[in-house]
């Protein structure tokens, strides 16, 4: 990590930021996992900006995030199935191997799949439930 300018393995702010978006569009246009977004997103360039500092607190150690992800995940626990992670999981992996470097994408890609199956653990039952 370059310390001066925010920037690790080609990562930086702006990049983040495309991928964010780039992600969430294709999410927000899913048939599996979009309405249950839609329906649970009110402010989507707030929720967005939100996402970027994740990111950007995870991949760049800004610490940007202020937020709490899982109890915000927990309110829609009912409707949350393992076929959504799977789906989620996917749409990251096609927008960070379209916006980032080989590298970085994988790394993202692990990233995120440790962030499912902490999910899945805390959602649950129903989120377990066909999972072995």
């Amino acid at each position: 990590m370059d310390g001066l300018d925010g920037e690790i393995d080609g990562v930086d702010e702006p990049g983040l930021a495309r991928l964010v978006d780039r992600f969430y569009a294709a999410v927000r246009a899913d048939e599996l996992i979009g309405p249950l977004f839609n329906d649970a997103i009110h402010d989507w360039p707030d929720h967005l900006g939100k996402l970027a500092a994740f990111w950007s607190s995870l991949m760049l150690g800004s610490g940007r995030y202020k937020g709490m992800p899982m109890a915000a995940h927990l309110r829609h626990r009912d409707r949350i199935t393992p076929a959504m992670f799977d789906r989620w999981l996917s749409l990251w992996r096609e927008a960070t191997e379209a916006e980032m470097s080989p590298a970085v994408a994988v790394s993202m890609q692990a990233k995120a799949g440790r962030i499912a199956e902490n999910f899945k653990l805390a959602l649950g039952s129903r989120a377990l439930a066909n999972i072995r």
